[in-house]
């Protein structure tokens, strides 16, 4: 039987490889070669970092990890109607039942059914040679895009697009970014592909310097003694459109709904933290509209990778470094010091 490494975290901020048989197709199943296998902050804060996964459904399940996974298709099972082997894929990474009302809406994320698993949580992920997919959850990249594109729409550039329908992000607004990570790097380059003027405000020196190379200009650091009167002099004091925190802080948040204008657009994107805020002066009486956004469908992945090329935007600009796979301890480490841009395990083209 063939083998192949699979990275399975421990907790702890420790993970190992260990041997996996090479997947096999069944019915309306596809064997995924991985070409890109980007890391995300919800594998950090939720599985590597942690030594308590819980026991319910949602808990890690000790299989495989990474959920940002791209690649080419080397084997399909019976029943696959639309991929063929060699076909360059992007995984969703949620496999859901497939017939309640989220998941034919393409809202695999919002299952409820016992049956839903992630990759990289309840099945095995993408930081292996090899993936085993279930068909509805791909994606077709096209030739124009990278695998690392590929990846990042996977997740966490599909997250921030999903955010930006939410808000309704458009060439009128000017959209305030809190936290300047991966999936806010992503915001900015999308908001400013759209058309509207991009203000972000990050606290850690190498990610501000990260968002100016990749032309981000107006960037603010919140330990700054005047950060708010500073945010607000940039809109002249008429505040911002819409404001979208993709950083989990409560001071980030509660700066989003203090800095939004009347009837501006408010999208909680950042996981973890709490916020508290008094409803009245800050969202009732500003009339806002305040969102959460959890990840993006499959329709909006398979729309943002034509926006991509129509664009000719290419996310993977966002990765600041990449190691094979057998230096994935060497991967994470890095990418938990919160210094990095969007880091991925990658094989050769």
């Amino acid at each position: 039987m063939a083998t192949m490494d699979g990275v399975v975290f421990l907790g702890n901020r420790r993970l190992e490889q260990r041997e996996f048989p090479v997947p096999e197709p069944g019915y309306g199943q596809v064997v995924v070669r991985m070409k890109a296998s980007s890391l995300c902050g919800s594998d950090l804060r939720a599985i590597y970092r942690t030594s308590d996964w819980g026991t319910g459904p949602e808990a890690y399940q000790g299989v495989i990890g990474g959920h940002e996974p791209c690649g080419i298709i080397e084997r399909v099972g019976t029943d696959v109607r639309r991929f063929r082997e060699g076909d360059r894929v992007i995984i969703y990474h949620i496999a859901g039942c497939g017939v309640c009302h989220d998941c034919r809406g393409g809202w695999m994320i919002s299952c409820s059914r016992p049956e839903r698993a992630a990759y990289g949580w309840q099945r095995d992920g993408g930081h292996a040679e090899f993936l085993l997919a279930e068909e509805r959850t791909l994606v077709a990249l096209p030739d124009e895009l990278t695998y690392l594109d590929g990846a990042m729409v996977a997740c966490g550039i599909g997250t921030a697009y999903a955010a930006c329908l939410r808000a309704e992000v458009s060439g009128r607004d000017t959209v305030l970014i809190t936290g300047l990570g991966p999936v806010g790097m992503g915001m900015a380059l999308l908001c400013q592909a759209i058309g509207a003027r991009v203000i972000g405000v990050e606290a850690v020196s190498e990610r501000l310097a990260q968002a100016r190379k990749l032309g981000i200009t107006d960037v603010v650091s919140p330990t700054d003694a005047n950060a708010l009167e500073a945010l607000r002099a940039m809109t002249h004091g008429n505040g911002f459109g819409v404001a979208i925190d993709c950083s989990g802080n409560a001071d980030a948040r509660h700066m989003c709904l203090d800095l939004a204008r009347e009837w501006g657009r408010v999208v909680f994107v950042g996981e973890g933290g709490t916020v508290s805020f008094a409803p009245s002066p800050l969202l009732i009486h500003k009339q806002l509209s305040l969102y959460g956004s959890w990840v993006c469908s499959v329709p909006q992945m398979e729309d943002l990778t034509e926006l991509f090329v129509r664009w000719n935007l290419h996310p993977d600009k966002l990765v600041t470094h990449r190691f094979p796979l057998e230096r994935a301890k060497e991967a994470y480490e890095l990418f938990d010091s919160g210094k990095t841009g969007k880091v991925a395990i990658t094989w050769p083209s």
